[in-house]
């Protein structure tokens, strides 16, 4: 190989140092998962990085490693501590609250990483969904419920909410969800006012979950 092109070739395989080239693998891994599932191969998955099988495994020595990055990068590291204050502020109405989260949430996870490899998480059984859920029934769903539980029954109080009220509350969380589903899984046309779209979903859920809880703790009530 004559000098010069020797020479071009030590500059395009610049090394990089480690912490930038962990983000790098991190980065390409959630696209990477993103598309074809979690399947993929990190052998082909090092192809894709142009990077060696071996150089891969020195950074992360199990996929099962890797995919724990990607969790931190695509769902911890977006989820706002602000959001935990927004939703257990008292001081403001519930469908303020509700509005204000879903539409800084749905804004944080509406593309297409975010979502497909939610999807093809929960397909692989790879622990990414369970751990997420989890975080989102205590975080979300929970404060909801007992939200909810004020507003179908404000004279009583209750620590714990009940199995409707959390079906309920995950109902909710479902269907703001749905969007960027229809969006980036669906290939589906929808609304990019998402402000709006939140207003509306949260309205009708305040204004027909009450009475549904009610109907439903009446009935378990008389049995």
């Amino acid at each position: 190989m004559p000098n010069a092109e020797r020479a071009h070739t030590r500059t395009r395989r610049k090394r990089l140092d480690p912490e930038r080239r962990e983000t790098e693998i991190v980065e390409g891994a959630s696209r990477y998962f993103s598309e074809v599932g979690f399947d993929g191969s990190m052998r082909d998955l090092a192809a894709r990085l142009g990077i060696s099988h071996a150089l891969l495994f020195r950074y992360f020595p199990t996929k099962e490693a890797l995919v724990d990055r990607v969790y931190e990068r695509i769902y911890l590291s977006r989820w706002d501590p602000a959001w935990d204050a927004i939703l257990n502020d008292e001081g403001v109405q519930p469908v303020e609250r509700l509005v204000r989260f879903y539409t800084h949430y749905l804004k944080a996870i509406d593309r297409p990483e975010w979502v497909r490899t939610f999807v093809y998480g929960g397909l692989a059984g790879v622990n990414i969904n369970q751990r997420y859920l989890k975080l989102i029934e205590r975080k979300v769903v929970a404060p909801v419920a007992v939200e909810l539980s004020r507003l179908a029954r404000p004279r009583e109080t209750r620590a714990t909410p009940s199995g409707a009220a959390l079906e309920l509350s995950w109902g909710l969380h479902g269907e703001i969800f749905y969007l960027p589903i229809r969006r980036w899984v669906y290939g589906m046309k929808v609304t990019t006012d998402l402000e709006a779209f939140v207003a509306l979903t949260v309205t009708k859920f305040l204004e027909g979950a009450p009475a549904a809880l009610r109907n439903a703790l009446s009935t378990a009530a008389a049995r």
